[in-house]
């Protein structure tokens, strides 16, 4: 059930508008994600800007995908395991890429080491040391890939976050969290 719903584009503010019309020229639709930032143009915007500009760094989408998916899968947001099941399909993943993004894992040494990492991040930020970081360089990560996989985590953080608190409505193929400890089945 939504307790934030959809802004739909007749009644969002000029910035938002805006911002929603860059959106339908680059995904060719409007996400209900999207519409519901639209009730904050700065959060709209804000969401935008960097996902605009971690689409640029070295990382890849592939991985950012992994990534969107791992945390979805672990925070328990069916939205954004929806939308990035399919967006992960659409950058390169196989099935097979999917179903190790949701268990965190991964058959690819560098792959896996950033999933490990990933997992440290979701589940013991306090944690971390520069003993994690070493994994990801003898796996061949740059200090800048390694800096973008900590920012899209932090991305994903908040648009999970922001879906299951907003009961965004799922208007991507369904695909459903396991983790039986996710917000959305407590």
């Amino acid at each position: 059930m939504s307790t934030i719903t959809a802004l739909p584009l007749s009644e969002a503010s000029h910035e938002a508008t805006r911002v929603l019309e860059q959106v339908n020229r680059q995904l060719g639709r409007i996400p209900n994600m999207y519409s519901v930032m639209a009730h904050s143009p700065a959060v709209l915007e804000a969401y935008t800007q960097f996902s605009n500009s971690l689409r640029k760094g070295s990382l890849g989408a592939p991985m950012a995908e992994r990534i969107a998916i791992a945390s979805a899968e672990y925070n328990g947001c069916t939205y954004c395991l929806s939308a990035h099941s399919f967006t992960g399909a659409k950058a390169g993943l196989s099935e097979a890429d999917i179903r190790e993004a949701r268990a965190l894992t991964a058959t690819d040494p560098k792959v896996a080491a950033g999933m490990a990492f990933t997992q440290k991040l979701l589940a013991t930020p306090g944690d971390l040391s520069t003993a994690d970081v070493t994994p990801l360089r003898h796996a061949g990560y740059t200090d800048g890939e390694i800096l973008e996989i900590i920012a899209n985590v932090v991305r994903n953080i908040f648009t999970n976050y922001l879906n299951v608190v907003a009961g965004t409505e799922v208007d991507w193929p369904l695909v459903t969290p396991a983790n039986a400890n996710s917000y959305e089945n407590r």
